[in-house]
């Protein structure tokens, strides 16, 4: 049986941790948070199964407690390398290729699916946790591992101008491999500082996991993304239901941006809308007015659109219990 730990996000919530063997920096783990089982039959209720972005970790327990609500149960991956999965001898949020996930996104499929016993399961992914999503639910579309995706601001192509995005992108390919761990950009992110309590913002996080300055973005890292990018564009088979949610519009990510806090200022929205048609043949896309780039994040009106958007798409697509099934005893 798995053992759950205590986790840091307080009372309600526990983790544990996957081993994934080594690489060549050393012993590689990630990390599946929960809710605390309340004494409920939690496994008649389909699981969400969530993978954050880049410069981030789960720690949105109020998506936990929104999808609870309607009848579904929360999961969270830390992938390797990143938030709770990071160890000091390793390179922050460090991959040179997106099939490098494949390993835990399994283990953590099997998890719920096998020993939590539950019979139904939605993956849900924000950022480059959504372009990462997508190919993995490409590759199960012959399988019967997932009924949905829920896609949260999915980074589906390079927010640049056509040079950085064609030529540069070229270059990166061919002189990713040969040092990897190159640094290409470093620098604080506006939008990433503001949402923060400590920085005006509504959000009590672990600012070592989540530094408002960011992690550095590598060649290697940005080369798998890159590649991946490129293998959507050319087209995606995903063979269950698709939710994409985005903001309605785009913006800098800048103080001097006078929407910051009401528009994705990472992303470009109209990309996004553009590539969810290349996921396959059932993908329902929504525009959430006044959105940040995560979503869940965003500010109290927009916040509850996006959840009640979630929810009610998945009361469609991906049923809960039957009123009463959910609160029998284990």
């Amino acid at each position: 049986m798995t053992r759950w730990e205590p986790d840091p996000l307080g009372a309600h919530w526990q983790q544990t941790t996957l081993d994934l063997g080594a690489d060549d920096e050393g012993a590689v783990v990630a990390t599946v948070v929960r809710a605390v089982p309340d004494g409920t039959a939690v496994a008649d209720r389909p699981a969400v199964l969530y993978v954050h972005g880049f410069n981030d970790y789960f720690f949105q327990t109020h998506l936990g407690e929104a999808l609870r609500a309607h009848g579904y149960e929360l999961y969270a991956l830390d992938l390797r390398k990143c938030g709770r999965s990071l160890r000091p001898w390793q390179t922050p949020h460090s991959c040179t290729d997106l099939l490098d996930y494949v390993p835990e996104l399994t283990a953590a499929a099997a998890l719920v699916r096998g020993e939590l016993g539950h019979r139904r399961l939605v993956l849900m992914g924000h950022s480059t946790g959504g372009l990462l999503a997508s190919l993995w639910a490409h590759s199960l579309r012959e399988t019967d591992v997932l009924d949905a995706l829920v896609l949260n601001s999915p980074w589906f192509d390079l927010n640049a101008r056509w040079f950085q995005r064609v030529v540069a992108t070229r270059v990166l390919d061919v002189a990713g491999p040969l040092d990897p761990k190159r640094v290409l950009a470093d620098g604080p992110s506006e939008y990433s500082y503001r949402l923060h309590v400590a920085h005006g913002g509504v959000w009590d996080y672990d600012l070592t996991l989540k530094p408002p300055e960011g992690f550095p973005v590598r060649a290697g890292w940005l080369r798998a993304v890159r590649r991946g990018q490129a293998r959507l564009a050319r087209g995606l088979d995903i063979g269950v239901p698709v939710l994409v949610c985005s903001s309605a519009s785009s913006g800098p990510n800048t103080a001097a941006n006078p929407d910051l806090d009401r528009q994705d200022t990472i992303l470009d929205v109209r990309q996004i809308a553009t590539r969810s048609a290349l996921l396959g043949p059932d993908v329902t896309l929504v525009r959430i007015p006044d959105g940040v780039h995560d979503l869940s994040l965003s500010a109290p009106a927009p916040r509850a659109l996006y959840l009640e958007t979630v929810t009610r798409w998945l009361e469609a697509r991906v049923p809960g219990p039957e009123p009463g099934q959910a609160d029998r005893a284990v």
